[in-house]
C-alpha cells in the first residue's frame, strides 16, 4: 500500500513538472461529440464559429464529401525530349516543387528542395540532360533560374540571386535559352540569351521599357526570336526579334485599337507564326 501511495505521487510530481513529456489525451472528434446529443449524428463544427441559421449537417454528407476535399494538386511542367517521363509540380510540404514521374502510373520522385517555391521547370530540348526552373527566393517574388543537372543532381544558379528574373524560351536544339531580368535598373524587363551548361555565356540582347516584355519561341533556325510586349489584359503585341543583333520589328501594328495577342508560336517553315487575338471579335481565337 506504501509503495502504491509513493508511486502515485511521483507521478502527480512528474506530471506537475513535465508536462509535455506525458502521452496527451486525444480530442474528442466532431462526430464523437455529436453523438452524444440525441437524435441522428451531425457534424459538429469548432466553437469558435458561430452559425446563424445553418441546419446541422448529417455526418454521411461529411464524410461522402471528404473525397473531393482531401486532395492533392499537380500541374505538368515538362516532357523528356527522349523519354516517357515529365516533371511535375505539386506539393508535400508548405510550397511547391519540381518532381519527376519517369513512366505512366510511376510514382514521383522529388527532384527540388527548396525553402521557396518552384514556379516552374522545362527539360533542356534533343538530350534532356538537365533541366532548368524558376523558383522565388524569401518570399519576395525575386525569381531566379537555376539548371538541375538529371546525372549529378546538382543545382547551379543560373541569375544573380537579386533581380526578377523570368521566361526561360528555348531554342530548338537546346543551345540557348532567352529570358527575362530586371537587373539593369529592377524595372525594365530586359531580354537576355544564355547557354544554360555555360552561365559565362550570358549577354543582354535588347533593352526595352516596361515591364510586360517576354521571349515566346524562337525561330526553326534559332535566327529569330518572337517577343510579346504586355501592355494591359487588353493591349498587347507581338515583336521579332534578331537574335545576333537584338533588333526588333513589330508584327502586331499599333492602329490606336485595343487588341490582345497571346502565346505566338513559329510555323515549321517558319513563313509565319501562330497566335491567339480577339481582333475583329469578343473573344480570343487562333
Amino acid at each position: 500500500m506504501k509503495q502504491l501511495i509513493r508511486t502515485s505521487v511521483l507521478i502527480c510530481a512528474f506530471s506537475l513538472l513535465f508536462p509535455a513529456m506525458l502521452p496527451a489525451q486525444p480530442a474528442a472528434a466532431p462526430q464523437q461529440a455529436a453523438s452524444q446529443a440525441s437524435g441522428p449524428v451531425t457534424f459538429a463544427p469548432n466553437e469558435n464559429l458561430v452559425l446563424d441559421n445553418i441546419p446541422p449537417v448529417p455526418m454521411d454528407i461529411v464524410e461522402k464529401a471528404r473525397r473531393y476535399r482531401e486532395f492533392r494538386g499537380a500541374t505538368l511542367l515538362s516532357w523528356h525530349p527522349t523519354k516517357r517521363e515529365v516533371l511535375i509540380s505539386t506539393r508535400f510540404g508548405s510550397v511547391n516543387q519540381v518532381h519527376q514521374v519517369a513512366m505512366p502510373m510511376g510514382a514521383r520522385t522529388q527532384m527540388t528542395f527548396l525553402a521557396d517555391r518552384a514556379t516552374g521547370a522545362s527539360y533542356q530540348p534533343k538530350q534532356g540532360k538537365y533541366f532548368i526552373f524558376g523558383h522565388d527566393v524569401g518570399g519576395g517574388e525575386w525569381y531566379q533560374l537555376s539548371r538541375y543537372d538529371l546525372a549529378t543532381g546538382d543545382i547551379t544558379l543560373l541569375t544573380d540571386g537579386k533581380s526578377r528574373n523570368g521566361g526561360g524560351s528555348w531554342t530548338h536544339d537546346g543551345g540557348k535559352i532567352a529570358y527575362t531580368s530586371t537587373r539593369r535598373n529592377r524595372k525594365d524587363t530586359d531580354i537576355y540569351l544564355m547557354d544554360p551548361a555555360d552561365p559565362k555565356t550570358d549577354k543582354l540582347l535588347m533593352q526595352v521599357e516596361g515591364g510586360g516584355w517576354g521571349p515566346s519561341d524562337w525561330s526553326w533556325d534559332g535566327k529569330q526570336l518572337l517577343v510579346g510586349e504586355y501592355v494591359s489584359a487588353n493591349e498587347s503585341y507581338i515583336w521579332m526579334v534578331d537574335a545576333a543583333t537584338g533588333n526588333k520589328k513589330l508584327l502586331t501594328p499599333k492602329t490606336g485599337e485595343k487588341v490582345v495577342y497571346g502565346g505566338p508560336e513559329w510555323a515549321h517553315d517558319g513563313k509565319g507564326f501562330y497566335a491567339t487575338t480577339d481582333k475583329d471579335g469578343e473573344f480570343q481565337r487562333l
